[in-house]
């Protein structure tokens, strides 16, 4: 199966969005960004994980 890798047009609005939010962050507010975001993709992969097992 092929996965998609492109945005969609709306995620890609979204995107230019947040670049010029995060623009305006100083670089200790960009860094609680960024680390806050990797937390919320972990606990979204580990959601992934739990229902891919769940499902099997």
């Amino acid at each position: 199966m092929d996965m998609p890798t492109n945005l969609s047009l709306e995620q890609e609005f979204k995107l230019q969005l947040l670049k010029e939010q995060v623009r305006g962050l100083t670089q200790e507010q960009a860094q609680e960004y960024l680390l806050e975001v990797l937390r919320q993709n972990m606990v979204k992969d580990n959601m992934f994980k739990y229902l891919l097992k769940k499902s099997a």
